[in-house]
């Protein structure tokens, strides 16, 4: 056995482990650990602006490719505190992430000691485990007890907080000793899946809800195959966007109050039977429950037993791994298509494609100011099937998911239940660094992108390029949007005529200015015939100087974007698509 310093043997095991991206700051208190990690060489490490925007990095990070782990370290007191944002990003979402932090002394942490706090405490309702390693002697098996609880059930962050002394003191440690423990994952049995499949096939309108669990498992093409022989539309989540491509045949549209298609809601209005796989069944996606649930049928299968019933009763749940499911399923179909006794839908998938290549909403305006309808349709034409979008919270996000396409798993990166303002631009910095021959496009509203634009350096300083469209009405639009229930419009305006950068109009913060400060490069489109040529330059700027490259667009500054309260009552705020020429980038169908 050697003897080694307690976080030589954590380093050891982070690259054992496969966990070898960090984010972070050092700090007097953490800093045995970056000195752990020098001498190793084998993490490497991105110096964030924010401990919030590091932890932003390691989450975006984690949701960038299968099996990806990130880590967000920083030093103790409020660096911990600044990532408690960043946890529970992850924890809502079912993202693995790890984050360390320094502490102070075993001696010192009841004495109110220098920016000494007990993280773990704060922590925990956040994280699958928080743990504040008292003994020098726990500290390789916190780490092993770490890794199988992110990657166990359903996946989550933890946070693991060291003492300035346990971390210098020496223990005897075999890094060829160690092994990671093994994952635990629940697996539906045949006889819960050949009931499932008894429900589904006995429905005349059947619906597959993909979740996010199916991204996590990395079972999409497992799911558009059980859809393929089924021959039953999928309606993907939020979180499940780019299960299925969404040019595919079966791919039936999004549902919910917001970020959905009109078609998606009406072809779930249309369904007798649901079965959701790896979902939780979220209140933007459901709407009131009396409406959703009225009239069908559903099968809930997730891998975390108590979200099954939390919303509400499904007629079957099977606690199971959306992966092991999907296999299960798959076997139990190909045996009923040899035998030839699964139903013909193909009915009810012409209805679901006739809906799907109707009911659109426009994007084809010339209107300046610039509607934002007409930013995204300038999007997909600009951007290809290969590229990545970020984005958080906010109209932008919510326009953006209505409009946008995505053609694969894990080309759509959401804060989507937390939706912290200022995630999006970390994020697609962790992202990059997840994907790095991957075309990244993060979308913000104004104030999303000015929550944490400081972490803009970090993409100049260790070239991480990507694009960032900062569509600006100078509003908190949905807040504003939001108000209008209260007949109000009450803090909501970002407008002031900005006395250095008149050429703003009156739109108050100069992104382009701020930007190119930050060691980026930055373009401002006023007109949107000028957007192709625009998103061309940032292309071309991007490849060329390796940073991030934002294309800031100029909108009208009141916009309402299509929502409501139920699935069946969503607001139409504009015109809608009435011919092809109306939107002229909405996917009707694809046989």
């Amino acid at each position: 056995m050697a003897k080694m310093r307690t976080v030589d043997a954590a380093v050891a095991i982070l690259e054992k482990e496969g966990a070898t991206e960090a984010f972070g700051l050092p700090g007097a208190a953490i800093n045995p650990f970056y000195s752990a990690m020098r001498a190793h060489g084998g993490i490497r490490h991105t110096l964030a602006r924010h401990v919030e925007g590091a932890s932003h990095m390691a989450d975006g990070y984690s949701r960038a490719a299968d099996g990806n782990i990130g880590i967000c370290i920083g030093t103790s007191g409020p660096a911990g505190t600044d990532m408690i944002t960043g946890l529970y990003a992850a924890q809502a979402d079912s993202i693995p992430m790890l984050c360390i932090t320094g502490q102070a002394p075993v001696a010192k942490l009841h004495k109110e000691d220098f920016q000494a706090v007990d993280i773990e405490s704060i922590a925990k309702p956040l994280t699958k485990f928080a743990m504040t390693i008292l003994e020098p002697g726990q500290v390789p098996g916190a780490f092993q007890k770490a890794f199988q609880l992110m990657r166990s059930g359903r996946p989550g962050p933890v946070l693991l907080d060291l003492p300035i002394d346990v971390q210098m003191a020496e223990i005897e440690f075999d890094i060829d000793a160690y092994e990671p423990l093994p994952i635990e994952k629940p697996k539906a049995s045949g006889k819960q899946l050949e009931k499932a499949l008894d429900l589904l096939t006995a429905a005349k309108h059947p619906l597959i809800v993909a979740g996010g669990g199916i991204i996590n498992a990395g079972a999409s093409a497992q799911l558009v195959e059980l859809a393929e022989i089924l021959n039953v539309p999928v309606i993907p989540t939020l979180m499940g966007w780019g299960a299925i491509p969404d040019d595919h045949q079966l791919m039936a549209g999004m549902v919910g109050l917001q970020t959905s298609h009109r078609y998606g809601n009406e072809t779930f209005l249309q369904s007798d039977f649901v079965i959701g796989i790896g979902n939780r069944w979220a209140n933007r996606h459901t709407g009131g429950l009396d409406t959703y649930t009225a009239g069908r049928k559903f099968v809930h299968i997730d891998i975390e037993p108590t979200q099954i019933g939390r919303v509400f009763s499904p007629d079957l749940g099977i606690a199971s791994d959306a992966g092991a499911a999907l296999d299960g399923l798959l076997e139990l179909a190909r045996e009923r298509q040899a035998a030839k006794t699964l139903p013909d839908y193909s009915g009810w998938v012409a209805e679901c494609q006739e809906r799907k290549g109707s009911l659109h909403r426009k994007t084809n305006f010339d209107n300046v100011p610039i509607k934002p309808q007409r930013v995204y349709q300038e999007m997909n034409k600009a951007f290809g099937r290969d590229t990545t979008y970020v984005s958080t919270i906010g109209l932008s996000q919510i326009a953006g998911a209505q409009m946008l396409h995505v053609f694969g798993a894990r080309k759509w990166i959401n804060a989507g239940q937390a939706g912290p303002l200022g995630w999006t631009a970390p994020a697609a910095l962790g992202v990059v660094r997840g994907t790095p021959d991957a075309t990244v496009v993060a979308l913000s509203g104004d104030y999303d992108f000015q929550f944490m634009i400081e972490e803009l350096a970090v993409g100049a300083q260790f070239n991480l390029p990507y694009i960032h469209v900062v569509v600006n009405n100078s509003y908190l639009g949905l807040i504003r949007q939001s108000q209008r229930g209260f007949n109000m419009e009450q803090n909501v305006s970002l407008a002031f005529e900005n006395i250095n950068s008149p050429e703003t109009n009156g739109y108050g913060v100069d992104h382009i200015k701020v930007a190119e400060g930050l060691g980026c490069k930055a373009i401002r489109v006023e007109d949107p015939n000028d957007l192709p040529a625009a998103f061309d330059k940032a292309k071309a700027l991007m490849g060329e100087f390796k940073v991030p490259v934002v294309v800031e667009v100029i909108l009208e500054k009141i916009t309402n974007i299509s929502m409501g309260v139920e699935i069946n009552g969503v607001n139409e705020f504009e015109e809608l698509a009435e011919t092809a020429a109306d939107a002229p980038t909405a996917i009707l169908t694809k046989a």
